[in-house]
């Protein structure tokens, strides 16, 4: 049969035959339904955690038997460990298992004016986090991180570091793991990869910071039942990650999704990216900070904090150029719901601070720009750095799990598995 797996979200709901590209299917395998059924288990662990063998079996559907070998291969491969046993009133006693509490890895969230770096375990618990100072020149920002990431090692020595996952405000090509738009991060072509890589010595996964924030809320479960989503990230630029019938979309050459870099107005500002009138130029904080020095020029404001603040304190000036934000920002959401009719879309950034206020204003202008029908749910995912840094953590885990399951294949000598899926997305 082809690889497709039932999409028990959406049954009663699928009109039609579903197309099946023949060009490329692929015929599931032993190989590749045990490697699906791991990355289940492993995901049900870290939410359910510490749980018993027979709970997973119930929860999962699968038998008794898999549960255990799929168990000891997580073990074997010190993804997860086992804990008290605990005594039923009826039955034998179970052992409970929980993720390995020692395997963590680092998150990088690069900004253009700084970058965040955190150490993350594998339930997503943050054991340290510090600002790093960043340069225009790449190499130098690299070697100044590189340093921090040596003194947080050994501030942790207890723990076993896999790997580094980076947030950039920018593009990233899904093969070469370059950046193909920056910006904001006057970053074009840099191999960051390859140049954390070669310093550090650990294995180095890189993606969009809005895709990072997405994968903050399939990692933590907050999406559990959506299939249909865009995240918007609200920062110096806009951002925006696409989820398309529970998968996360990059498109081709990883650039689906700029709705940020669409032009409003022809006659606008002059965006980074060489265009003029970006929804970005109206609808980004670093538009906020720029109507409010419209209004106040001698104004010496730089921190959007400091306008959103002042905003809060009834400042008339500060209210009416986040206004203006909100409002740009919310009928910028035609371009999503016209293009992709979403279930759900979610905010998440510096704006969401005050979205008490200017939230509604958003929803207003999201509801009048409708083509038809009901506008798509509105709501707020919280602190955008911690969201870009868990992301971070989660992309890293999961590539290097299956890059870990594939060498772990490798040396039981089955071959490499077609593919896998993450109970979570």
């Amino acid at each position: 049969m082809t690889k497709l797996s039932r999409d028990t979200h959406s049954v009663g709901r699928v009109h039609g035959v579903r197309r099946i590209d023949l060009s490329s299917a692929q015929l599931a395998t032993s190989e590749s339904a045990r490697d699906i059924n791991r990355d289940i288990i492993l995901e049900l662990i870290r939410f359910r955690q510490p749980v018993a063998r027979a709970s997973l079996s119930r929860l999962s559907g699968l038998r008794p038997s898999t549960i255990s070998a799929i168990v000891e291969q997580l073990i074997e491969e010190n993804w997860v460990t086992e804990g008290a046993v605990v005594k039923a009133s009826r039955g034998r006693p179970s052992t409970m298992l929980s993720v390995n509490p020692d395997i963590v890895t680092l998150a990088l969230d690069l900004r253009p004016d700084r970058a965040i770096l955190a150490v993350v375990d594998l339930s997503g618990r943050f054991l340290s986090r510090e600002t790093v100072m960043t340069y225009s020149n790449p190499d130098r920002t690299v070697a100044h991180i590189v340093t921090r990431i040596g003194l947080l090692r050994d501030q942790h020595a207890d723990k076993s570091f896999e790997g580094i996952g980076v947030s950039v405000p920018g593009r990233v090509h899904p093969a070469t793991q370059r950046l193909l738009l920056a910006p904001n991060l006057k970053w074009h072509g840099f191999d960051l990869k390859g140049a954390l890589e070669k310093e550090s010595k650990l294995q180095v996964e890189i993606d969009n910071d809005a895709n990072a924030c997405l994968l903050s809320e399939l990692w933590y479960g907050r999406l559990e039942g959506v299939r249909n989503a865009v995240l918007v990230a609200i920062a110096e630029g806009i951002g925006t990650s696409i989820l398309a019938d529970g998968q996360l979309h990059s498109g081709y050459n990883g650039l689906a999704g700029e709705f940020g870099h669409i032009s409003m107005d022809p006659s606008g500002p002059l965006c980074g990216c060489g265009q003029r009138g970006c929804w970005e130029m109206s609808a980004s904080s670093r538009a906020a900070l720029h109507f409010y020095r419209e209004l106040v020029p001698k104004s010496s404001m730089r921190n959007i904090y400091q306008l959103l603040s002042l905003a809060e304190e009834e400042d008339a000036a500060a209210v009416e150029a986040v206004s203006r934000q909100a409002r740009a920002l919310g009928r910028g959401l035609r371009l999503i719901t016209a293009a992709l009719s979403p279930e759900l879309i979610l905010i998440t950034g510096d704006i969401t601070a005050s979205w008490e206020r200017f939230g509604p204003i958003v929803q207003k202008e999201l509801e009048d720009s409708m083509l038809v029908g009901p506008a798509p749910r509105l709501r707020i995912s919280g602190d955008a750095e911690l969201a870009r840094l868990s992301g971070s953590a989660a992309m890293l885990m999961q590539r290097h799990a299956s890059y870990h399951r594939s060498t772990h294949a490798s040396q039981k000598g089955r071959g490499l598995p077609a593919s896998s899926a993450r109970l979570a997305g």
